[in-house]
């Protein structure tokens, strides 16, 4: 099945993923405009699902809706649909409805959140290199990176890994040509024009320029991330000392 142009905007597409899958594109630029219509429609499918959804997964400029083929089908053959429509073709006229009545103009309250980091030294080992990299120092490395405002695009990699998006352009920084084996779990990186926070030790390529003592990923409770998609992000320079009360305190 080739693409089909859904909703009043012409560069929102769709398409299938699989046998199981919708594929709602909003545009290909990485902007905060086309991320209200992924978080909009991720909200919308979510407050108001149909039989068969099992989940929304939103991206950056998309949105992937996963659903049953059979419940689907099952479901609207009993409503009396026609029998010839595809699992696929019933899903597809349900999310055509939903972008027709989405409205996003009126922007959401976003959470703020706060996580505190301690930059440099052992807990930071690329601060340095990102530093010379453009010819700052360390310091003018921490000012600017922890002025700015983040934007949540996705979560994803790992279980809770933020994808950031709002970094000056003054400090972005190629990752590593080789990962790191292991990462820890706190880590603040910069790879290109994006920063996160590793919320779990795994092995990775990013510029490792803090940590934060604050836990992202909590695997018993639900949600079990701190930070969610549509999430503000303010990074806050703590000392070593600090860093060291936090963590003895938490445990």
């Amino acid at each position: 099945m080739g693409e089909n142009i859904v909703g009043d905007k012409p560069e929102t597409q769709m398409k299938p993923l699989g046998d199981s899958g919708i594929l709602v594109q909003f545009g290909t630029e990485i902007s905060p405009d086309v991320h209200e219509e992924v978080k909009a429609f991720t909200d919308c499918i979510e407050a108001n699902s149909f039989p068969g959804f099992i989940e929304c997964v939103p991206a950056f400029t998309s949105v992937t809706i996963f659903y049953s083929p059979l419940l689907v089908f099952q479901m609207y053959k009993g409503q009396g649909k026609p029998e010839d429509l595809s699992p696929y073709s019933i899903v597809q006229s349900i999310l055509q409805e939903r972008l027709k009545s989405l409205h996003t103009s009126k922007r959401r309250e976003k959470r703020v959140v706060d996580i505190p980091v301690c930059y440099g030294g052992e807990l930071g080992p690329d601060l340095e290199a990102v530093a010379k990299y453009h010819q700052l120092t360390p310091a003018e490395v921490i000012d600017i990176h922890s002025q700015a405002e983040y934007l949540v695009y996705m979560i994803g990699f790992a279980p809770g890994f933020p994808y950031l998006g709002g970094m000056s352009e003054q400090i972005a920084t190629p990752r590593h040509s080789s990962p790191r084996l292991s990462i820890p779990a706190g880590s603040v990186g910069i790879a290109g024009m994006q920063t996160g926070v590793y919320p779990i030790s795994t092995p990775g390529g990013w510029q490792i320029i803090g940590r934060t003592p604050i836990n992202l990923f909590y695997p018993d409770k639900n949600p079990p991330t701190l930070l969610t998609s549509g999430d503000i992000v303010r990074f806050k320079p703590i000392s070593i000392e600090d860093y060291k009360e936090y963590k003895e305190t938490v445990l």
